[in-house]
């Protein structure tokens, strides 16, 4: 079988996926690599032999000899550069999120609607292994019935990611509740069986908001963000503008009566993700969502609280980036482009959870004051519920 031909849009943070995409003689290469920064472009191309060059986007757009176009650039940008890759015909893989308004994720659809061209977002948690685990165990019945997720992030690395660039910008990203939280959002849709339709949340900047910045223009530090700082309060070096929340706490009506919650906090010791999802017959929590990481099941009862529950799954072990996540999602995106049919992420799906995202920032700077989501114009939700988009 012939190598996929990538163009690749960003090099990045995001960075690790374009490697994953460029497997020689397996499936893909990534033959054109873009970035507006010379110094990063000049050296991450490096990691793909001799691709092509080029500091704009577009120059890849009109190659013949590009099959498809991965997109890894900062968030403000996904609506625009999506769009033109999509009327430039070539399947697209764009990260998350999907853009950071709602009506920048409709028009990306439309896009994709009116060109034909095959879209494929990149919610790469759905390929992790914890969240596929959970998935099986509710598709089995296990716990019977979903009616309520809780989730709960611990960033510990927030500071540093987070806080040094233009994440820190709500013009670069609304807001993390939407631009980190976009993946929590799809994997509680994804688990729940069913969209956000409501929501509330309060949320503030409470330790980053007054510690020192660094000037506009100035160079992030030397061995960022490799380099961790603890406790948060000893940061310093932070992007010049940090207005984004620091901690948020969301909660959800979804579309099938399913009730979620969602809490964020940028400086915690550690990093992990914790879900409880509770149904009718029982409730699963996962330990972990790395190496030796579980899923306890309780279905029996009533009882006190069983620390070894009544079954223990373990998450499969798994190596590279996101559990193994990004090369099984990579993997999934080049079948895709090269022959369309039925994927585990969806165009829809990615517009709710940012819908989801941005309503709720919304709340959280309106005093909590409850928001509906906006609902998908149903010609989009028809057109990519073909399997073949």
């Amino acid at each position: 079988m012939k190598d996929l031909r990538f163009g690749v849009v960003g090099l990045g943070l995001r960075v690790n996926l374009a490697e994953a995409a460029h497997r020689p003689g397996r499936g893909s290469v990534v033959a054109a690599v873009c970035d507006t920064d010379p110094a990063t472009l000049k050296r991450e191309a490096a990691r793909f032999g001799d691709p092509v060059t080029s500091p704009d986007h577009r120059d890849l757009l009109g190659r013949d000899d590009l099959d498809a176009i991965i997109v890894l650039t900062p968030d403000d940008t996904h609506e625009s550069i999506a769009v033109e890759c999509l009327q430039a015909g070539k399947p697209l893989y764009l990260e998350k999120p999907l853009a950071i308004t709602v009506e920048g994720c409709d028009a990306v659809l439309r896009a994709a609607r009116d060109t034909g061209t095959r879209l494929y977002v990149g919610h790469n948690m759905r390929h992790m292994g914890v969240v596929r685990l959970m998935r099986d165990i509710i598709r089995r019945g296990d716990i019977g019935e979903p009616k309520t997720v809780w989730v709960r992030h611990f960033v510990g690395y927030g500071g540093d990611y987070y806080f040094k660039d233009w994440h820190a910008d709500r013009t670069r990203t609304t807001g993390l509740l939407l631009q980190k939280a976009a993946h929590d959002l799809d994997v509680v849709h994804w688990l729940a069986g069913g969209y956000t339709t409501r929501v509330n949340a309060f949320g503030d900047l409470m330790v980053y908001g007054g510690l020192p910045r660094r000037e506009p223009g100035t160079p992030r530090p030397d061995g960022w963000p490799r380099d961790h700082t603890w406790p948060p309060t000893a940061q310093r070096d932070l992007h010049h503008v940090v207005d984004v929340e620091d901690v948020s706490v969301m909660n959800m009506v979804l579309d099938n009566g399913v009730i979620a919650a969602y809490q964020q906090c940028h400086f915690t010791p550690d990093y992990v993700r914790n879900y409880t999802v509770i149904g009718t017959e029982g409730r699963l929590e996962n330990f972990g969502d790395g190496p030796g990481a579980t899923v306890k099941v309780w279905n029996t009862g009533p009882t006190g609280y069983r620390p070894d529950a009544d079954i223990t799954y373990r998450v499969p072990d798994a190596t590279g980036s996101h559990g193994g996540a990004d090369t099984r999602i990579i993997e999934e995106f080049a079948r895709f482009a090269r022959e369309g049919g039925p994927v585990d992420t969806s165009p829809v799906a990615a517009r709710m959870s940012v819908a989801a995202g941005y309503m709720a920032t919304r709340s959280l700077r309106d005093g909590g004051a409850p928001y509906d989501v906006p609902p998908l114009d149903p010609s989009l939700v028809a057109y990519f519920a073909d399997d073949r988009r």
